[in-house]
């Protein structure tokens, strides 16, 4: 009977530490192009690639406890323009897309997506990737943690209002530790584009109506458009003012035209043929004003 009990205990604990190993936030895919490489070795590109992958899925990025099923995906395409076996250096560009489940449906919208033009740094297929945050003194490391942080703390945004902001203020740190690295994407006011200018633009209290938006729009809009349309559509138009009042704040960022065009599909698709063509004439208005070279997207929405 013990010994029965001691094989259950153990069953049981095995069970919970598994739960444990399995608490990370994110189920990240990179995907390496080397077509624009003459080089015949590409140990280092594929070294970086399974170990860049393996960094941001096994390290716990947060104290929340994620389950399996409520992990992250995302996917970094990264493709790779020059290598260096000389010096190790890799100059890239990035185009990260990070999604989520959108309830009572069978899809998931885009959480976030961008372009990173100077995803560049230095590996050889020896180095091990290990984050220190008492000292960052690696490019590929502030890279990886820096768009970690950053997809989950739009994750938690898309949850509860502001429910990012101590994960996205972590976010922030990395990128003023990581102007000392040397490397282009990280200086303040050098680019409207860039890694600190998206992030700063986002957490700026001038800009708060567009993390409102984050909470809004997936959770009162996409979240309920199957069990409670009309409310959800009614919420929809609010995230249009939202959105117009994001762009007004600071009308030189890229942050709100950036969400128009990852959520231009779903944006015309929840919009068109719904509500007053009041309504949707103020919709067109403010994505155009936003992101006028997609205004045979929006004129969709008022026919």
């Amino acid at each position: 009977m013990k010994k029965a009990l001691l094989i259950v205990l153990s069953v049981v604990c095995a069970f919970a530490f598994a739960t444990v190993a399995q608490a990370q936030e994110l189920n990240a895919k990179i995907i390496i192009n080397t077509s624009k490489l003459n080089n015949t070795k590409l140990d280092a590109c594929e070294a970086f690639r399974d170990k860049a992958q393996e960094f941001l899925n096994n390290h716990q990025w947060t104290d929340i406890k994620y389950q399996e099923n409520e992990k992250i995906d995302c996917t970094f395409n990264i493709t790779i323009n020059k290598y260096s076996d000389q010096d190790g250096l890799f100059e890239c560009t990035l185009l990260l897309n990070a999604s989520r489940p959108v309830y009572n449906a069978s899809y998931t919208t885009t959480l976030y997506s961008v372009r990173d033009a100077a995803f560049n740094f230095r590996f050889e297929a020896a180095d091990q990737l290990e984050w220190n945050p008492d000292n960052l003194d690696n490019q590929l490391i502030a890279l990886l943690v820096y768009y970690a942080h950053f997809i989950i703390g739009m994750d938690l945004d898309s949850f509860s209002p502001m429910g990012g902001t101590d994960v996205l203020k972590a976010a922030d740190n990395i990128v003023q530790k990581a102007q000392s690295l040397g490397f282009a994407g990280w200086a303040a006011f050098s680019d409207n584009d860039n890694r600190y200018a998206l992030l700063n633009d986002y957490i700026d209290g001038s800009m708060e109506s567009m993390r409102e938006l984050t909470y809004q729009y997936h959770r009162n809009v996409l979240d309920q458009l199957a069990d409670s349309t009309d409310k959800a559509l009614n919420t929809m138009f609010e995230c249009i003012e939202l959105l117009d009042k994001a762009h007004q704040g600071r009308n030189m960022s890229l942050v709100p035209q950036l969400f128009c065009e990852y959520k231009k599909d779903e944006l015309v698709n929840i919009l068109k043929g719904k509500g007053t063509s009041d309504q949707r004439k103020r919709a067109y208005d403010v994505l155009f004003a936003i992101n006028p070279s997609m205004a045979g997207e929006w004129e969709k929405i008022r026919k």
